[in-house]
């Protein structure tokens, strides 16, 4: 009895130190799929952007100031010129309607998080209430 109690033990305490490393090595996996395949192609992997043409979100002054249109600008996109870090972005940014709300609060948790980035996080009711914010003004 005590040989069954001694491995259920060590078992249930391996089966969490597997469960707690795989939930530290990236909380965020979900939104960094979304955004490989969504977003990378223009803001690079690194989320530096591409020379001039496309901005950063890496560290990005636009990102973090802006947090309460993030998911409309996601889905709808941005056509009018923003200014990210001192510079002047004219190129619009086509929309990813593609993207369902928890896909979007997942994107956006990912890129508020990724390359250094502390811009805090967002719940998937928020994104919702910035969607119908934006969906009121057209």
């Amino acid at each position: 009895m005590l040989k069954v109690k001694v491995c259920f033990l060590f078992l249930l305490i391996a089966c969490l130190s597997m469960q707690l490393m795989s939930c530290q090595e990236n909380p965020f996996i979900q939104g960094e799929i979304m955004y490989e395949n969504f977003c990378a192609t223009c803001h690079m992997e690194d989320g530096k952007g591409l020379k001039g043409l496309i901005p950063p979100l890496a560290n990005s002054d636009w990102l973090k100031n802006n947090q309460d249109i993030l998911a409309c600008s996601i889905r709808k996109g941005i056509n009018d010129p923003i200014v990210v870090n001192g510079k002047t972005y004219e190129l619009p940014m086509a929309g990813v309607t593609a993207l369902t709300e928890f896909e979007l609060a997942n994107v956006i948790n990912y890129i508020n998080q990724a390359w250094g980035n502390d811009y805090g996080f967002v719940q998937i009711n928020e994104v919702r209430d910035q969607l119908d914010a934006c969906n009121a003004r057209d």
